[in-house]
């Protein structure tokens, strides 16, 4: 494909040198430049990056000399420097900041990429040059540093993955198959966006908002007028579960925003996504089996820590008994609050529309606690400033400067430079740029998330630039942004993605930071989260916005007293869709439905199956809305915040045993885990730093589940 100012020669592109991706960029830390960069700079720079990366590519595999780590494996690390620079800031600010522009891009350009990725990872004299020194490697003759060796020990892994031992029939097949998988992806994503814009649920009546905070309600009234309308718009969040139902008072209203969000994707029209996700399931099947896996699970797994999918079966098996009989004992609970609504029957059954509401309830009656008293003390910029930046300096000695002089991709990033610790006598040394993208907008998708525009790496000389994703809504003008408790743990934990990879220190780029498996990479993250509740960091951070008043010493006191109610709902909720995750990919493709009419019935069998078909506790994602597996990059890897967690609560309670939030303890962990990215195995990452293999002990304490 040509466009307006990249044009094809042969196996190369031309880009006009006044494309801003053209060159590197010159900002710090090479930032990409969003001043110059328009939405047509991206698919010529992408085309163009695409044939250059070809090219070098070629080189290569053509090179006549024997094989070497020089002229192989880091020529491949440093091939590519052009579609890296444009591809990477594209699809981070795709979901970011989508428009129906950019939109089109990613679907002309996913097939395209997807055939780019297989024509090197089916290209036979790259891999022969490649197993030569695996195969030199594995002889003695070739002595190779223990990153080195894992890089190559990895290359050959991705080449078996990408189908290069498979006829040229069979090659081909695999072509089409990810051509139309990474397509559908694309429209998965698409569709998903449009339906949750379209499923927001519009309040016209102020009365029926009872409850609601008054930033909440101000932020869903600048949404409605941001899109035309009268009223109170309240928008939907990725999950299932919408925050705002923990505090509206009207049931009728509660009704209405639980059944949009749970309708998603299934309600006929253009934004259904049944029709999509049946193919992906079917073709990601077929997938798997050409390549000699029994389903798309097993293919995912074998390239994870889990290994099998009998080793994830197990674990969820596992937990979700308990963690179901947990739920119901919280259920029969909330039934018996005064006051309880007509969806509760007060004999245990709770509507999973007033579940949230209830359960505040019995948090204000059991620990005296209130959602809406606890927002004034958590004021965005301070639980930044003195709770995720304090925790990171006081671990890691990092210290953060807002560069109001740098752009971001959107007016609401903001983007801050990080600094290392310095050695005495020394400035402060520059690590990387760190960009925050708090606020939810009608062009972002939900969730929130971690990306990287930069990756360390010493063999490129470069540094960091990450960032942080959220959807908090945004209040109107000179307001303050409070939070709700959620939204500080996520904001804690996205940050935990951050560090990973602003504290990598690694030789190759494709090691760097978060390139770790899908069922570790969640770990560091989750790990971050325990910082927002140590009491150091939760009372400077917790402070009324308006009068400075720290947050009451006996709110505190029993906010950390309360941290495993709601342990039965949240557990729950999380590993019926893990399970519906691995229900869908477990199939092989002559078993996965054909109608649209029957996903939900199939959803429905397998949390059945599964043990976890809780009316009160619906799973986190349903389904029709489950970017995670469906546009997202974890299609039978969702089980990986669980097992990441066993990780996580092994940790937490090293820190304890070793006295907690202190500089020693943070650089043990920066050292041994967060820095080495993925430039060794990542599990001996772990056993380095805790001595042993994990324990799941403290993750079934920590749930209530032991």
């Amino acid at each position: 494909m040509t466009s307006s100012n990249a044009t094809l020669q042969g196996a190369d592109a031309v880009l006009d040198p006044a494309n801003p991706f053209a060159t590197p960029s010159a900002l710090p830390y090479e930032l990409p430049d969003f001043a110059a960069i328009r939405e047509e700079h991206y698919e010529p720079a992408i085309v163009a990056g695409m044939a250059t990366h070809r090219a070098d590519v070629e080189a290569i595999a053509a090179n006549p000399e024997p094989a070497t780590v020089e002229n192989t494996l880091e020529a491949l690390e440093r091939a590519g420097r052009l579609l890296a620079r444009a591809a990477t800031t594209f699809y981070n600010q795709l979901p970011s900041d989508s428009t129906p522009g950019r939109e089109d891009i990613q679907e002309r350009l996913a097939p395209q990429l997807a055939a780019h990725q297989d024509a090197i990872g089916m290209d036979a004299r790259l891999y022969a040059r490649v197993k030569s020194l695996a195969d030199a490697a594995e002889a003695g003759t070739l002595q190779l540093e223990p990153d080195t060796a894992y890089l190559l020990e990895k290359q050959m892994t991705q080449f078996e993955r990408a189908g290069i031992a498979l006829s040229e029939a069979d090659q081909a097949t695999l072509r089409d198959l990810n051509s139309r998988i990474t397509s559908l992806q694309a429209s998965f994503g698409r569709k998903l966006l449009a339906g949750a814009n379209a499923a927001s649920v519009l309040v016209t009546d102020e009365a029926e908002l009872a409850g609601l905070s008054p930033d909440a309600k101000a932020g869903a009234k600048a949404a409605a007028e941001a899109r035309g309308q009268d009223g109170w718009l309240l928008e939907m969040q990725l999950f299932t579960h919408q925050n705002v139902l923990a505090s509206l008072e009207d049931a009728g209203v509660r009704a209405r925003v639980q059944e949009a969000s749970a309708a998603r994707g299934a309600t006929g029209g253009e934004n259904d996504t049944r029709e999509i996700l049946l193919e992906l399931a079917r073709l990601r099947a077929e997938h798997a089996r050409l390549l000699g896996y029994e389903h798309h699970a097993a293919y995912i797994a074998a390239d994870a820590t889990a290994g099998t999918t009998a080793a994830v079966n197990e674990m969820l098996a596992r937990l979700a008994p308990a963690a179901v009989a947990n739920a119901r004992r919280e259920a029969t609970e909330l039934a018996k609050v005064s006051g309880a609504t007509s969806g509760s029957d007060n004999q245990g059954s709770v509507a999973a529309a007033d579940w949230s509401y209830l359960n505040e309830a019995v948090r204000k009656e059991r620990f005296n606690l209130d959602d809406a008293a606890l927002r004034p003390y958590l004021e965005l910029e301070r639980v930044v400033r003195d709770g995720v930046f304090k925790a990171a300096n006081l671990l890691f000695g990092l210290s953060f400067a807002e560069r109001a002089d740098l752009p971001g991709y959107h007016p609401d990033v903001r983007v801050f430079e990080v600094f290392d610790a310095p050695e005495p006598g020394e400035p402060n040394t520059g690590l990387g740029l760190f960009l925050a993208d708090w606020y939810t907008r009608e062009s972002k998708r939900g969730g929130a998330w971690m990306d990287s525009l930069v990756t360390q790496s010493h063999l490129l000389g470069q540094k960091p630039v990450v960032v942080n994703n959220l959807n908090i809504v945004k209040p109107p003008a000179g307001e303050p942004t409070l939070l709700a408790w959620d939204e500080v743990t996520t904001l804690f934990h996205e940050f935990g993605h951050a560090l990973h990879g602003l504290l990598s220190d690694v030789r190759y780029p494709s090691q760097s930071g978060t390139s770790v498996p899908r069922d570790f990479v969640e770990y560091p993250s989750q790990v971050n989260e325990m910082w927002s509740w140590e009491p150091e960091i939760l009372r400077s951070f917790a402070v009324h916005h308006r009068t400075g008043e720290p947050m009451p010493a006996e709110w505190v006191d029993t906010m950390l007293a309360s941290r495993t109610w709601g342990e039965g709902f949240a557990t729950t909720e999380y590993l019926a869709a893990a399970l519906l995750d691995q229900a869908w990919h477990q199939l092989a493709p002559s078993e996965v439905p054909t109608s649209v009419e029957e996903v939900l019935p199939f959803e429905a069998a397998a949390l059945a199956a599964a043990g976890v078909d809780f009316e009160s506790v619906p799973p986190r994602y349903r389904t029709t809305y489950f970017n995670h597996i469906f546009g997202g990059g974890y299609s039978a890897g969702y089980y990986s915040y669980i097992w990441s967690e066993v990780l996580d609560a092994d940790t937490v309670e090293w820190y304890a045993e070793n006295g907690g939030l202190t500089r020693e303890n943070g650089e043990a962990f920066r050292r041994k885990l967060l820095a080495r990215g993925g430039s060794q195995d990542p599990l001996a990452s772990f056993e380095d730093l805790r001595g042993r293999t994990a324990d799941i002990a403290p993750l079934l304490k920590r749930r209530g589940l032991a």
